[in-house]
This record gives structure tokens, C-alpha cells and sequence, in this order.
């Protein structure tokens, strides 16, 4: 089996972003499905969610 090289790294625009986090707010799908769906990372998913809460002065809740 070969070495697994990590993929590059991936910017994303704020629209982007915004709407991955409108689709995880939504509840109809969890962040890891999202993630998945997109191919994105879950960490990075739920860093977009958390900040977007912040952003929003909501409080934030721990996951």
C-alpha cells in the first residue's frame, strides 16, 4: 500500500462558507454528513459553524 499524501490545502470564498453553515444550521443533515457531502473536513466545518454563531452573538455551544 502506498503513502497517503495529504490533500492541499483549499480556500473557500464567505459565500461558500455561508452556505455550508445555512445547510448545518438547518438540522436536516449533521455536520459530518455535510462535511462529507462537499468533501470537506469536519473540523473545518465545525469551525465555520462555530464562528458563524459568534459572529451572530449567539452563544455557542460545545459539540
Amino acid at each position: 500500500m502506498g503513502r497517503k499524501w495529504p490533500r492541499p490545502r483549499r480556500s473557500f470564498t464567505a459565500e461558500f462558507k455561508d452556505g455550508i453553515v445555512e445547510l448545518c444550521q438547518r438540522g436536516d443533515r449533521t455536520i459530518g454528513q455535510v462535511a462529507k457531502d462537499f468533501d470537506l473536513t469536519e473540523p473545518a466545518v465545525r469551525e465555520w459553524v462555530k464562528q458563524a454563531e459568534l459572529d451572530d452573538g449567539a452563544p455557542v455551544a460545545t459539540v
